[in-house]
C-alpha cells in the first residue's frame, strides 16, 4: 500500500495545485466550514486518496487561507472521520475499516430507502420532477463514462447519483449527513483501486431505479434500490476484507 501511495506523490501534488481553482468558492468571508466543503468534495471525487499526507503550506497557500482556518477545516474532517491526526507526524486521509464499511451501508439503506419512499405515489410536483431530472443526469454522466471507459469519471458518477437520490427528501441535513457518508465511501473504493470492477455492472439498475421514478412508482424504484445496496455491500464488504487483510 505505501508503495503505491509514493507512486503517486506527483499526481497529488498537481491535485493540490488545483485548488487554485476552488478559491473563488470561498469568496470574501472565508471560513473553516467552507474549506472543509471544498475539501470533503475533493476526497469524494478521488483527488486525496487513503494514506496521503494533506500538507497545511501547499493546501493553506492554494485556497489562500489561514493556518488557523486550514486547522479548523481539517479538525471538522477528522470529526467526520474523513481524516486523522498522528501525533508530531500530521494529518492524513483516513484509511476506513471493514466496520466502518458495513456501518456505512447501514446509513445509506436507511437514508437513501426512506427518501424514495417518501416520495409516495407519482405524479409529483415541480420540485421532486426537478430532483428526478437530477438523478437521471447523474445517470446519464455515468453512461457516458463508461462509454468512454473513464473509469474514475463512471465512479464519481455514481455518488453524484446517491446524493441525488438522497436530495429526494429536501432535507439539507440528510443532504450534509450522506456527503460525508458517501465521501468515506469513496475512501473504500480507493483502495480498491477498480472503479469499473464496481460501478459498471450497476448501470444498468442505476437506469431502472430512475425509470421507475419517472414513471411515478416509488415503490418498485424502493425495491430496486434496496436490492441495489444490499447487493453492492455484499459484493464491495468481501473484496475489500480481503484487500485489507493482504495490507
Amino acid at each position: 500500500m505505501a508503495g503505491g501511495v509514493a507512486k503517486n506523490d506527483q499526481r497529488r501534488l498537481a491535485e493540490i495545485s488545483g485548488l487554485e481553482t476552488d478559491r473563488a468558492l470561498l469568496g470574501r468571508s472565508s471560513t473553516a466550514e467552507r474549506v472543509a466543503d471544498i475539501l470533503r468534495d475533493r476526497i469524494m471525487e478521488g483527488y486525496f486518496p487513503p494514506g496521503v499526507r494533506l500538507s497545511e503550506e501547499s493546501i493553506g497557500g492554494a485556497l489562500g487561507v489561514s493556518r488557523n482556518t486550514l486547522r479548523e477545516a481539517f479538525r471538522l474532517l477528522t470529526h467526520e472521520r474523513l481524516l486523522v491526526h498522528q501525533l508530531n507526524r500530521g494529518v492524513f486521509v483516513r484509511m476506513v475499516t471493514v466496520e466502518d464499511l458495513d456501518d456505512i451501508y447501514r446509513v445509506r439503506t436507511l437514508v437513501e430507502c426512506a427518501a424514495v419512499r417518501g416520495l409516495g405515489e407519482g405524479p409529483y410536483d415541480e420540485g421532486t420532477v426537478l430532483a428526478v431530472d437530477a438523478i437521471e443526469a447523474a445517470v446519464r454522466a455515468g453512461e457516458t463514462a463508461s462509454g468512454n471507459r473513464s473509469w474514475q469519471d463512471l465512479s464519481t458518477a455514481n455518488i453524484r447519483f446517491h446524493q441525488a437520490i438522497v436530495a429526494l427528501a429536501g432535507s439539507p441535513r440528510t443532504d450534509e449527513l450522506m456527503r460525508g457518508v458517501l465521501a468515506e465511501l469513496r475512501l473504500v473504493f480507493h483502495v480498491m483501486d477498480d472503479p469499473r470492477r464496481f460501478h459498471a455492472p450497476y448501470l444498468t439498475r442505476n437506469r431502472q431505479i430512475v425509470e421507475a421514478l419517472q414513471a411515478g412508482d416509488a415503490v418498485a424504484a424502493e425495491r430496486l434500490l434496496l436490492s441495489y445496496l444490499e447487493d453492492s455491500r455484499s459484493q464491495l464488504s468481501g473484496a475489500y476484507a480481503q484487500r485489507i487483510a493482504e495490507g
